[in-house]
C-alpha cells in the first residue's frame, strides 16, 4: 500500500508539472524567438533606410555599414535592386538573382518577411529577415538579414533543460516526503497486519495500533482485540475442560477396571466371564482415550521448543519398544548417521511422536515383517521416517488419517488420536508431518524438525 500511495503522489505531481511547465516552455520559446526576430527586423529597417537613397538614385553602394554590422553580429547582409539582383552581399559576389526566394519576393512586394530555417551547409538554424527598401511609395529593392539563431536556440534549450531539472528535483522531493507520509499513513495498517499474522499463528494477543491511527483502523483493531480475547477464553476453557475431565475420569476408570478384573477372576471362563472380559477391554480402551485426550490438550498449548538430540531419543525408544515388537514377531530397525542429530523440538515431543508412530506401526505390521525408523539431516532440517509393512492407506484414507478420532477400520485398536497428537507436537516444534506409500507396500510416515546449532 505504501508503494501505491507513493506512486499516486508522483503521478499527481508529474501531471501538475506537465500542465504547468509545458505551456510555460512553449511560451518562453515563442517569446524568445519573437524578441530575437524583432531585434533583427529593427536592425534590418535601419540598414534599409541607409541604402534607400542610394537605390533610388542609382549611385554606387558603399558596403561599409553593412560589412561592419555583419562583422559585429556574425550575420549576412544582402541588398538587391527591384529585380531581385544582388547589389551588395557581405558573404558572396554581387549579381546573383534572389527573386526566386520567397522572402525576397515578399519584400519586393512591399511586405516584411521573417522566419527560421535549417541550413544544411552550416548545420545550424538561421533567422532571416527581409524588408523592402522603399521611398515615396515605390519599392527600389530589398534588404535581407540572415543571423545565426544558435544563441537563441541554445537559450531555449537551456530553459527546457532547467524545467526538466526542476521537475526532477520536485519529483525527488515529493518521493522523499511522500514515502515518509505513506509510511506514516500505513504504519497502523502494518501493525494491524502483524497482529493478524500472529493471530493466524496462534498468538491471540493483538497489539494496540499507533495512537495517530485513523478512527476506522483503531476501531478494527479494537474489534480484533475483543474477538481474540473471546477466542482465547473459549480455547482456554476447552483445554481446561479436556484436561480436567481427563484427570477426573482416570481414577474412576482405573477403579472400574480393577473391580471388573476381580469380578472376572471370580466368574471364571463362562459366558458371564467372557462378557466381563469384553467390558474390561472397553474400559482399557476408554482409559487410553482419556490419556490421549490429555496428551492432545497439552499438545495444543506446548512449552517453547528446545535443543533436542533426536538420534539419542530414537535409539532409546527403539530399545523400549523392542520387547513389544518381539511379542508380535516384528523386527525394529534404526538407520541413523553417527553422532548426534540436534533439532529444535518441544520438550518430550519427540518421545511422544515416536511412541505413537511405533505403536501404530506395530499394530498394523504382520508377523515376520520389519518396521524401519530412518534418521537423516537434510539441509536445515532433521528428517525422521517410520515405515511399516502393513496394508497401507489409499489416498482418501491418507487425507483423513490426520483427523482426530479417525480410524482405518472399527476393528483397528486405538483411539484415533495418535497421528493427530504427532502432527500437533510436530507443528508446535516448527516442523511438519506427511503420509506416503512405502515402496513395496505399507505406510511411510515422514516428519521433519528444524535443525538446532
Amino acid at each position: 500500500m505504501t508503494r501505491r500511495l507513493l506512486l499516486g503522489y508522483l503521478v499527481v505531481t508529474l501531471v501538475v508539472l506537465l500542465v504547468l511547465e509545458i505551456p510555460l516552455a512553449f511560451f518562453y520559446s515563442q517569446r524568445e524567438q519573437e524578441r530575437f526576430t524583432a531585434a533583427a527586423e529593427r536592425d534590418a529597417v535601419v540598414l534599409a533606410s541607409y541604402y534607400e537613397d542610394v537605390l533610388d538614385g542609382g549611385a554606387p553602394i558603399d558596403p561599409t555599414q553593412a560589412e561592419r554590422y555583419a562583422a559585429r553580429t556574425q550575420s549576412r547582409v544582402v541588398v538587391t535592386d527591384s529585380e531581385g539582383i544582388s547589389v551588395l552581399d557581405t558573404d558572396a559576389a554581387v549579381g546573383r538573382n534572389f527573386s526566386t526566394r520567397p522572402e525576397v519576393a515578399q519584400a519586393l512586394a512591399g511586405e516584411r518577411a521573417s522566419g527560421i530555417r535549417q541550413s544544411k551547409t552550416l548545420n545550424t538554424d538561421l533567422l532571416y529577415v527581409a524588408v523592402p527598401v522603399a521611398s515615396g511609395g515605390s519599392v527600389h529593392g530589398m534588404l535581407r538579414l540572415t543571423v545565426d539563431a544558435h544563441e537563441v536556440t541554445e537559450r531555449i534549450r537551456g530553459f527546457w533543460l532547467s524545467l526538466v531539472a526542476m521537475a526532477a528535483v520536485v519529483l525527488g522531493a515529493v518521493a522523499v516526503i511522500g514515502w515518509a507520509v505513506a509510511r506514516s499513513v500505513t504504519r497502523p495498517l502494518r501493525e494491524l497486519q502483524a497482529s493478524a499474522s500472529r493471530f493466524a499463528d496462534g498468538d491471540l494477543s493483538v497489539a494496540p495500533v499507533h495512537p495517530d491511527a485513523p478512527a476506522e483502523i483503531a476501531a478494527l483493531a479494537d474489534t480484533m482485540g475483543v474477538m481474540a480475547t473471546r477466542l482465547d477464553g473459549l480455547l482456554s476453557a476447552q483445554r481446561a475442560f479436556v484436561s480436567d475431565a481427563s484427570h477426573q475420569l482416570r481414577s474412576p476408570l482405573t477403579a472400574l477396571r480393577l473391580r471388573l478384573e476381580n469380578l472376572s477372576a471370580e466368574l471364571g471362563e463362562g459366558t458371564q466371564g467372557a462378557e466381563v472380559e469384553a467390558a474390561i477391554d472397553e474400559t482399557r480402551r476408554l482409559a487410553d482415550l482419556v490419556s490421549d485426550l490429555l496428551k492432545l490438550a497439552r499438545a495444543d498449548q506446548p512449552p517453547p521448543a528446545e535443543r533436542t538430540d533426536v538420534a539419542a531419543i530414537a535409539a532409546d525408544r527403539i530399545d523400549t519398544w523392542s520387547a513389544v515388537a518381539d511379542g508380535v514377531d516384528v523386527t525394529l530397525r534404526l538407520d541413523r548417521p553417527d553422532g548426534a542429530l540436534w533439532a529444535s523440538a518441544v520438550p518430550g515431543s519427540v518421545e511422544q511422536i515416536l511412541d505413537n508412530l511405533l505403536d501404530n506401526a506395530l499394530q498394523v505390521s504382520p508377523a515376520g515383517q520389519e518396521v524401519t525408523v530412518t534418521l537423516e539431516r537434510a539441509g536445515d532440517r532433521v528428517r525422521l521416517r517410520v515405515a511399516d509393512r502393513g496394508l497401507g492407506l489409499n489416498d482418501a484414507q491418507k487425507a483423513r488419517a490426520l483427523e482426530r478420532f479417525w480410524r482405518g477400520a472399527q476393528t483397528t485398536p486405538g483411539t484415533g488420536l495418535g497421528l493427530p497428537i504427532a502432527v500437533g507436537l510436530t507443528e508446535a516444534s516448527g516442523g511438519g508431518l506427511s503420509l506416503a506409500d512405502r515402496p513395496g507396500g505399507g505406510l511411510l510416515v515422514e516428519l521433519w524438525l528444524p535443525c538446532s546449532a
